[in-house]
């Protein structure tokens, strides 16, 4: 049997009816260059080399899986295991395709890594790969992303990254993207754009995944060794969908293990209120892609909320809408609420202060783990949560004891 990413994406980049390269006529011929570029050096045995010593000595890799036995206990039912991204150097998954991105950029000869950044993370990591390989770095980052994640924004800055702030529309990562393809017109020729998440036009959406592919191969490997056995349910949160497709990919050929994906679903269903895109979203096109988009009244990208900065996106990337209309993955939410709650749950029941991304699939654990006694949940912990301790308990305290 052929498995399923060997045939994902197409030549052009599609995903069945999702995906693809919308581009304006200059970017073209860079896209096509990165495209080509990566086509030959991921299958290079010196790239694959020198990715794995990066992983390994500089990032900290593999990253263990861990029994989250005192939140199973609370839970009741299931068994809760979390991959530990959050142990990731940089503290997230982000670093896993930022490295490679690096790799990448210092093949084709590029001086320059751009991006754009919600929470921070992705900023952070490609702030940290240009450091690594001697290169400048631009990040483009909402205010209201700023304001909210100023940990993260002391930390680009102190690893020698520009941070652009953007103020128009809503002031966060929709708009971020949309200033950082601006910039990157017209520096294409010496940059690249280190696309932060598994969206965008090809070859992105298959890039960032093959680059995080690893979070899947080594949590399947791990599992197996701890129990014997596969998880019954694999989950994650998505809001662009990175770190659901690392860890989808090591467990999409296994039929008895059932994929999920969590959106944010913010403060109430209203339309600006969430950022639930495949809940209440329809075919669309955004920022150089075919996908599932929410759409305001006009049927443009609408606003979006969620307490996690790193998912409020209007989007997803297009292989989790492939995932979704053939269903291969399944997608639910937690809102605003919940992760909060599963953030303190797992800081003061497991000694792990979550992101509060990962803590949307946390929330989705724990809400499941009473229907699913005899089972196991495997979740993506994609981050820590550093860069959300300040904002979390200026807002809303210390949880239960404040």
């Amino acid at each position: 049997m052929t498995s399923y990413l060997k045939t994902m994406p197409n030549s052009e980049g599609f995903f069945g009816e999702y995906g693809g390269a919308q581009l304006p006529p200059p970017l073209v011929p860079h896209f096509k260059e990165i495209r080509e570029a990566y086509e030959k050096i991921s299958k290079s045995s010196d790239f694959i080399r020198d990715l794995r010593y990066i992983r390994k000595h500089f990032q900290g890799r593999p990253t263990p899986v861990s029994h989250l036995k005192n939140l199973s206990d609370l839970a009741g039912g299931a068994q809760i295991y979390a991959k530990r991204e959050d142990l990731n150097h940089t503290g997230a998954h982000k670093l896993n395709h930022c490295m490679g991105e690096g790799l990448l950029a210092k093949f084709m000869g590029k001086k320059k890594l751009m991006a754009e950044t919600g929470a921070g993370q992705h900023g952070v990591a490609l702030a940290t790969a240009a450091a690594y390989f001697g290169m400048e770095c631009e990040i483009h980052m909402g205010e209201i992303d700023i304001a909210k994640e100023a940990p993260n924004v002391t930390r680009m800055k102190l690893l020698g990254a520009t941070v652009v702030p953007v103020g128009f529309g809503g002031r966060s990562l929709k708009e971020a993207v949309d200033s950082c393809f601006e910039s990157y017109m017209s520096q294409a020729d010496d940059a690249l754009f280190a696309i932060g998440s598994v969206v965008g036009p090809h070859p992105f959406p298959m890039i960032v995944r093959d680059f995080q592919h690893v979070v899947g191969i080594e949590a399947r490997e791990q599992f197996l060794e701890m129990t014997g056995e596969l998880p019954d349910i694999v989950a994650a949160c998505v809001g662009g969908g990175s770190n659901a497709m690392g860890i989808f990919s090591g467990f999409i050929d296994d039929e008895g293990v059932a994929l999920y994906g969590i959106e944010p679903m913010g403060t109430s269903s209203k339309l600006g209120e969430h950022a639930a895109t495949i809940t209440f979203g329809e075919d669309g096109d955004i920022h150089g892609f075919r996908t599932i988009v929410l759409k305001d009244a006009n049927g443009d990208p609408a606003p979006v909320h969620t307490v996690a900065s790193g998912l409020d996106y209007p989007g997803i990337g297009p292989e989790h809408a492939h995932l979704y209309r053939t269903g291969k993955a399944n997608y639910t939410s937690a809102n605003d609420k919940e992760a909060l709650d599963a953030f303190f749950a797992l800081s003061r029941h497991e000694g792990i202060i979550p992101a509060l991304e990962s803590a949307h699939a946390l929330a989705f654990a724990m809400r499941e783990a009473p229907k699913n006694p005899g089972k196991s949940i495997l979740i993506n912990l994609s981050g820590r949560g550093d860069k959300d301790i300040d904002y979390v308990t200026e807002t809303f305290g210390f949880g239960e004891d404040s």
